[in-house]
């Protein structure tokens, strides 16, 4: 029988490492470059800083292939919240890291990012609070806000356009939460900005906000994203085929605008999407008492009465997602997990047990997709019927901007327990084919 210690562990993981079979499940770091030349255009963060990216370049036969993945972490709706803003990375390129982890959908490695690996992979930064939308000339001499998201999203993609995006012959523009909000909204701009002949497709990854009513039967989400548009100015960035004919805080949801899009459209989300359940379906506006929390924590801890409400969600999203229509290059990845963002872990996005739809893995999924080798758009079975999610526990109440914070814990914290649990698996399998005792 074969017995692990931690020493055991230990003293194979020095091994492995020597060896260089774990060398490349370490994250990567990729160093920030700031598109200094867009402050003379009014292109900037909140703060009135240049707007910023990480850019991890292509080789071999991903050399003019893009990822563009876009950086999430909720908006801001009034002065106040984004003042707070403005001194995190969320309103300040000051404040960003300056190496930042790329892993999942964003990886190096072809053994966990097998269809993108060595493609051309960005990061934008986030740091305007209106999935780059926003633009207002005017700037408060007290609050020295800026406003300029959409002029950001521009002057960003041009700069890219130079380092050679010119010439891509594939492109995905993606992104998670309100990055992937962004990439809705900017899909067809994106598609613009490239060759006509190259193969360009966006992915949302939890960035299908729906307009529906809290628990108090209260709209909070459309008052919310009204008022992110009004402080804004996003009326007149916001795709001109939903404002032509609806409110411009309604084109803020997807429901009311993704279905003009003419660029093929991959949805990726989860039908209890965490982050909606919380501010969305149940925020603490509408919920004083807290009878909410426990659940919004884990799902587990749902009453039969609130798992009904939740099923009432979903059946709103679902409905809310069939406005998308039925063309084929509409790809759909709907799993019944309690999650948010999954591209972005690797652990989520492409691991021996991450979820899957019909035994298919989010990232096959997505690359299945986007090179057409088939229509690809499952919707899962209501919760709990899939034991496949990786559902994670959080504390409750957390601001919308804290997201990003969160994120790069998870990511640090969920490839260390997967590496663990790979080099446990393979230490096993050695014991079992007799190359090493273990006592």
């Amino acid at each position: 029988m074969c017995r692990m210690t931690f020493r055991t562990i230990q003293q194979w993981m020095k091994l492995l490492i020597f060896m260089g079979v774990f060398l490349k499940t370490e994250s990567l770091y990729v160093g920030i470059t700031k598109v200094r030349s867009a402050v003379a255009k009014g292109a900037v963060c909140l703060d009135g800083s240049a707007p910023a990216y990480h850019l991890d370049r292509g080789h071999g036969s991903g050399v003019n292939n893009w990822l563009v993945h876009v950086e999430g972490g909720g908006w801001c709706n009034n002065i106040t919240t984004c003042l707070e803003r403005k001194y995190s990375h969320l309103g300040s390129s000051w404040k960003m890291e300056k190496q930042l982890a790329f892993s999942g959908i964003l990886g190096n490695n072809p053994m966990f990012n097998p269809d993108f690996y060595n493609w051309n992979r960005v990061k934008i930064r986030y740091c305007d609070g209106a999935s780059f939308t926003g633009d207002v000339e005017a700037v408060n001499s007290i609050t020295k806000l800026h406003f300029r998201g959409a002029r950001i999203w521009h002057a960003v993609i041009e700069d890219l356009l130079l380092k050679g995006m010119k010439n891509a012959k594939n492109a995905i523009l993606s992104g998670c939460s309100a990055g992937g909000l962004t990439s809705i909204l900017h899909c067809d701009s994106f598609r613009a900005h490239l060759p006509v002949n190259a193969r360009v497709k966006c992915l949302s990854d939890a960035g299908y906000f729906i307009n529906v009513k809290d628990v108090s039967g209260a709209s909070h989400i459309a008052s919310y994203f009204d008022q992110i548009v009004k402080l804004h100015g996003s009326a007149r960035t916001l795709p001109a085929s939903c404002t032509r004919t609806l409110r411009p805080d309604l084109c803020f949801f997807p429901q009311y605008m993704a279905k003009k899009i003419k660029a093929p459209l991959f949805i990726l989300n989860a039908a209890y999407d965490r982050w909606q359940i919380k501010n969305i379906l149940a925020p603490v506006v509408a919920d004083p008492q807290g009878v909410w929390s426990d659940c919004k924590i884990d799902i587990k801890n749902c009453s039969t009465n609130q798992l009904t409400v939740m099923q009432d969600f979903r059946s709103e999203f679902l409905t809310a997602l069939s406005k998308l229509g039925k063309s084929p290059s509409r790809g759909l990845f709907i799993n019944s997990c309690y999650a948010h963002c999954q591209t972005e872990l690797q652990e989520t996005w492409f691991s021996h047990d991450s979820p899957a739809l019909h035994k298919t893995r989010i990232a096959k999924a997505v690359a299945d997709w986007f090179y057409d080798r088939r229509r690809l758009q499952m919707i899962d079975c209501p919760y709990p019927c899939d034991h496949s999610c990786h559902d994670r526990i959080f504390e409750p109440d957390e601001p919308h901007h804290h997201h990003h914070h969160q994120q790069q814990q998870q990511k640090g914290e969920g490839e260390k327990r997967w590496r663990y649990m790979l080099l446990e698996k393979l230490l096993l399998v050695l014991c079992l084919f007799g190359y090493v005792t273990i006592f």
